[in-house]
């Protein structure tokens, strides 16, 4: 593996690199910095490297999520920032390979308050968000300038209303909208 200084990982870059980042995909055709499957552990990263990581559209895919946060907490700094973007619940399964949806609840798992939820590791939520019209950057290639638009509108609406409180939302009326197409969470690592 070629030497990498960043302190910033980019997980599951697939041909969306970010500059700045250390780009990991487990596909080697996108040419990422370092191919590694993340179902592998431990991943090929010392101890408290990263000040930043990021996993957008990545962690539906991985066959065990608890074990993935656990060697990121691994991999952080304290104090460091994770954001991870993935499929709501209510439109998580809408791809053959997702392995399952996110909600409202998944920070409960990395936060010591709730003992029958926590996870062994732990993450402060420093915000939350739900997205009706995500990763614009893919539909501006397949929709037509007026959909893209309108989309791109309705949808700062609908977000607009449903992150007032995205647990109100996410429990009561995200189906009247046809669901959300992601959730943003945003930790900070902390000292376990």
């Amino acid at each position: 593996m070629k030497k990498l200084e960043s302190n910033k990982l980019n997980l599951g870059s697939g041909q969306y690199k970010k500059k700045g980042f250390i780009n990991l995909d487990f596909v080697g055709d996108t040419n990422p910095d370092v191919v590694w499957d993340l179902d592998k552990f431990p991943y090929p990263f010392p101890d408290s490297k990263f000040e930043i990581v990021t996993a957008d559209h990545l962690i539906e895919h991985v066959k065990d999520p608890f074990k993935t946060m656990v060697e990121i907490h691994r991999i952080m700094k304290d104090g460091g920032k994770l954001i991870i973007r993935t499929p709501h619940f209510s439109r998580g399964f809408t791809h053959p390979d997702h392995k399952r949806g996110y909600d409202v609840s998944f920070p409960l798992y990395f936060d010591k308050r709730y003992k029958a939820f926590y996870y062994g590791v732990s993450f402060g939520l420093k915000s939350m968000k739900l997205s009706w019209f995500a990763q614009p950057y893919m539909k501006k290639q397949v929709l037509s300038p007026f959909m893209y638009y309108s989309g791109t509108i309705l949808g700062g609406i609908i977000n607009f209303f449903a992150n007032l409180s995205p647990y109100f939302c996410s429990r009561i009326w995200c189906y009247w909208v046809g669901g959300f197409e992601e959730i943003e969470y945003v930790f900070i690592k902390k000292n376990d």
